[in-house]
């Protein structure tokens, strides 16, 4: 059982600690009332625990939580009343060049460019000077310029004509006549067209291949030996077969060579094997080409089920197989029927 005198001691001890505490926040009522119901409790505890174990046990903890609010002064606590009227008669510097009726928003109707929508017509614009100078290939011999553009030409006159010919068949076929040619002309020039395209598309492969034969020969870059002179085989290696294809397969399969053969061209002029321009100079043209072929590839889907479909070199040599077959078993069956012939004359003498 406490001495009157200790619960005294320590009822003034938590008092003195308490009153502290709470003069330093603002929001530390709630642990005044805690620390006076503690110390009440303490009244009424006087059997089994010592002054020093409640005060570790239960008074420490709180007291140290309310010197650790008071000491972090946060911005909710240390503004007060005085400081906000302070601040309300604080008069803000106005400068009359910086500000007018109109600096605080930015006309929709009149004028008044946003920041965003500037960079994006700088963007654009520098998107296009930069297609402009691709295409007009500055640094590019004008000789081989002018020879090169006048090359693909035929290429995409060809690709040209065969979506004019898909789209008059079209009409042909929906209204029964055609626009300019009817559906049966029309036909016939498509399958002349095709195998131009075809036949014209492996010449250009195999002369890109020959280039590199050339630099071989006059030495640029150095001598590479086998390694230019196998691009220069497996090109017309690649080209000479499509011709033997059916359109579509053969469009596609020169597509595809006219890309590897760029991707080739370009690593070579890296490898400084060509001029520094050629690399520029043959994206202007196989994108050309390209395009050519994406145009009449779209052009022949349109009208797929509504031509026949034109022998090509496979069927024509599949039909000469066909015939010879069929020509020796007529021999056979010829000579057959003339021994037999020759039988019957003898047996008769």
């Amino acid at each position: 059982m406490f001495r009157p005198s200790t619960s005294r001691s320590i009822a003034r001890a938590l008092t003195s600690t308490s009153r502290n505490a709470v003069g330093r926040a603002h929001h530390n009522d709630q642990s005044k009332l805690q620390l006076t119901a503690i110390a009440s409790n303490l009244r009424e505890k006087r059997q089994g625990r010592s002054a020093l174990a409640v005060y570790n046990s239960e008074l420490k903890p709180i007291q140290r939580y309310a010197s650790t609010v008071a000491a972090a002064k946060t911005p909710f606590d240390s503004v007060t009343k005085d400081v906000q009227d302070k601040l309300y008669q604080t008069k803000l510097d106005v400068d009359t060049e910086d500000v007018s009726s109109d600096s605080s928003y930015v006309p929709v109707i009149d004028g008044g460019e946003d920041e965003k929508s500037v960079d994006m017509l700088a963007g654009v614009k520098s998107d296009i000077k930069t297609i402009e100078e691709t295409f007009a290939l500055t640094e590019v011999p004008r000789e081989a310029y002018y020879i090169g553009m006048a090359g693909v030409l035929p290429y995409l006159a060809t690709s040209l004509s065969t979506v004019y010919l898909a789209w008059d068949i079209n009409h042909a076929f929906e209204t029964g006549t055609g626009f300019l040619l009817s559906g049966h002309t029309a036909e016939l020039l498509l399958h002349i067209i095709e195998p131009l395209q075809v036949g014209y598309g492996a010449v250009i492969i195999s002369f890109l291949g020959a280039i590199h034969w050339g630099l071989e020969f006059a030495g640029y870059g150095g001598y590479q030996r086998y390694q230019r002179y196998a691009v220069g085989v497996i090109a017309p290696a690649i080209a000479w077969p499509t011709i033997m294809f059916p359109v579509e397969y053969a469009l596609i399969t020169q597509f595809f060579a006219f890309n590897l053969l760029y991707f080739a061209d370009a690593r070579a002029t890296v490898r400084g094997w060509f001029p520094a321009w050629y690399s520029t100079y043959r994206f202007v043209l196989t994108f050309v080409v390209g395009a050519s072929i994406v145009l009449t590839l779209i052009g022949r889907g349109q009208i797929a089920d509504r031509i026949g479909k034109m022998p090509s070199t496979a069927d024509h040599i599949i039909a000469l197989r066909n015939s010879q077959s069929e020509s020796l078993e007529q021999e056979e069956e010829d000579r057959r029927q003339w021994l037999v012939s020759e039988d019957e004359a003898e047996d008769e003498e």
